[in-house]
């Protein structure tokens, strides 16, 4: 029997829609609106997928996914506010229902496995998005996971590691409240800014942001800023 082809694909998904299957709801966060208008062209020209909500960064998704409590949300790494593996993890304790995918410019290992720890299904090159978004949104569905290529090598390469020297992946190296503040201290925000943000003492803040600079060896605001950058809580 020959291999289908994407047009018998896409002929066999709507005779399922024909046949009472819904389509899935999809909530698309990235604070670039003309990457969103042009991945919502890709996902709504499928017939078994619709963008319902969009926003531009973690935290307007959060507030979009319990207004819209759609079945898979596609997340950008690297958003203001909140990013979008903040928000991930977030969603993956409100909602562990829904699919999550990871949508990044970054093909890189450190926010990969960051992105599986937080609850990621899948992660998406935006390199490579009008190839591989679609697929990954079906695979997410189907309750599988979706891989590029350069990820697959690097899951490998990270087994193999710990088999030959029997450690396991380190722990974070921050906790998530440290990761919140370390995310706005590096937007430029002050002590006392920060703490209404999150509704905590000043004090505790400056308690905070000192354990940052001990944890992490670091000396001042810059350096803070430099490994926000390198972490992937703020854009470059």
């Amino acid at each position: 029997m020959a291999d289908e082809t994407p047009e018998d694909m896409r002929n066999g998904i709507r005779n399922s829609m024909r046949n009472g299957a819904a389509r899935t709801r999809i909530l698309l966060a990235d604070d670039h609106a003309l990457v969103r208008r042009g991945v919502r062209l890709i996902l709504d020209g499928e017939p078994d997928l619709t963008v319902v909500a969009e926003a531009g960064d973690g935290a307007e998704a959060i507030e979009k996914a319990r207004a819209e409590a759609p079945d898979l949300a596609i997340l950008d790494i690297a958003m203001p506010r909140m990013t979008g593996l903040q928000a991930a993890r977030e969603l993956s304790r409100q909602q562990p229902e829904m699919r999550i995918l990871m949508l990044t410019m970054y093909d890189n290992e450190q926010y990969f496995f960051e992105a599986l720890k937080a609850g990621a299904a899948g992660y998406v090159l935006k390199s490579v998005a009008d190839r591989d978004l679609v697929e990954a949104c079906r695979a997410a569905m189907r309750d599988e996971p979706f891989l590029y290529p350069g990820a697959v090598t690097a899951l490998i390469r990270d087994f193999l590691s710990r088999a030959r020297e029997g450690e396991r992946l380190p722990a974070r190296a921050i906790t998530e409240r440290e990761e919140e503040i370390l995310k706005l201290v590096a937007e430029g925000h002050t002590s006392k800014e920060i703490a209404q943000i999150l509704v905590i003492s000043a004090k505790t803040v400056e308690r905070h942001r000192a354990n940052l600079l001990q944890k992490l060896g670091l000396k001042d605001r810059l350096d803070l800023t430099r490994y926000a950058i390198r972490a992937g809580l703020i854009e470059p």
